[in-house]
């Protein structure tokens, strides 16, 4: 076992955007050929805390859209939630706070927190917040590809019809569920919102915003990834975001599939600009995410030993794999107000 393994080894490694497939196949305990996470990849892998995003499609801003959003959402966190029965509480347990998750991953489990990406699950109600954080959901991305009645995203829809802006960044309905979120102690995601969505959610939110999975714009001019004034803001206000494994997101496609050293090298660049404080890792596994390197959960110790040739300390890397979500997560249960 050489030191970066070893290194590696002795993380709270903590992924915080996993997308489920769907329909559910109830196979999260079997070592699979089609998923990029299943519990033999992570153990193999080192990684000992998850957020596992229950995914909705965009679709037509209306109230069958919204209903059906509502109906899956709420299916899918319902698997998510019931992984602990099938495969074993001992194996894997359900998280909701930070100080849940180190339990968790000093009793030898792996800690799963749920989450919700696109905010298109709550429809025109931003009261369904509560009852996705009953379900265990511990964060929601406002928006998906395509604009929904929340917000504005950075990639509209033409085959939904999007104008390039709807609402001019977040709507009425959606500072009020960014409210909702943080009186109920859930992180708003940022990933896949606007600019002007971003900037405006970053001085609605009473706790810090988190971009779950995405990118430094400045090495990778791609609509998801922060350029530097989202980034300063970003830090200024507390909050943080996660450089993830989506190749398009990291290099141009034209340069080739991205390796774990430019995931690192992202990291890298927001931590110079903004502090480590701000910057952590995700994977975006089984929703496109995956680059040379890191493929599936079962390599998480290469993006351990790029973080170590790109000069980052050990507590820094501690920081950088889940520490600085977790605080997050603390920040947001600290400012609950029932």
């Amino acid at each position: 076992m050489n030191d970066d393994t070893r290194q590696h080894d002795a993380l709270l490694t903590l992924d915080t955007h996993i997308d489920i497939p769907w329909p559910d196949r109830g196979d999260f305990g079997d070592d699979t050929a089609t998923r990029q996470v299943d519990l033999p990849k992570l153990r193999k892998g080192g990684l000992k805390a998850v957020c596992l995003a229950a995914y909705i499609p965009q679709g037509r801003r209306n109230a069958l859209g919204h209903d059906q959003a509502w109906g899956r959402v709420e299916q899918m966190l319902r698997v998510i939630g019931g992984l602990p029965d099938a495969v074993g509480d001992n194996q894997v347990r359900l998280c909701g706070t930070a100080e849940s998750v180190r339990s968790a991953v000093a009793a030898g489990a792996v800690a799963i927190v749920p989450a919700v990406e696109n905010g298109y699950a709550i429809g025109d109600d931003p009261g369904r917040v509560r009852q996705l954080y009953a379900l265990g959901a511990r964060y929601m991305t406002l928006t998906h590809n395509g604009h929904n009645v929340l917000a504005d995203a950075a990639i509209p829809r033409a085959d939904l019809d999007d104008p390039v802006a709807l609402h001019g960044g977040l709507s009425a309905l959606g500072r009020e569920a960014i409210g909702v979120m943080n009186d109920c102690g859930m992180l708003v995601d940022i990933s896949h919102v606007s600019r002007d969505s971003m900037l405006q959610a970053v001085e609605c939110s009473r706790t810090p915003v988190v971009a779950t999975h995405s990118c430094a714009r400045a090495l990778c001019d791609h609509p998801r990834n922060l350029d530097d004034r989202q980034l300063d803001r970003l830090a200024e206000s507390g909050g943080l975001v996660q450089v993830t494994a989506m190749s398009s997101f990291l290099k141009a496609p034209a340069l080739g599939r991205a390796t774990v050293d430019d995931l690192a090298h992202h990291v890298a660049y927001i931590a110079r600009r903004i502090g480590v404080a701000h910057v952590g890792v995700s994977s975006d596994f089984d929703g496109g995410g995956g680059i040379e390197g890191w493929s599936d959960a079962a390599q998480g110790a290469n993006v351990t030993a790029a973080l170590v040739r790109q000069g980052f300390t050990p507590d820094e890397i501690v920081a950088i794999w889940g520490g600085n979500f977790l605080r997050l997560m603390e920040l947001a249960e600290s400012a609950r107000r029932g």
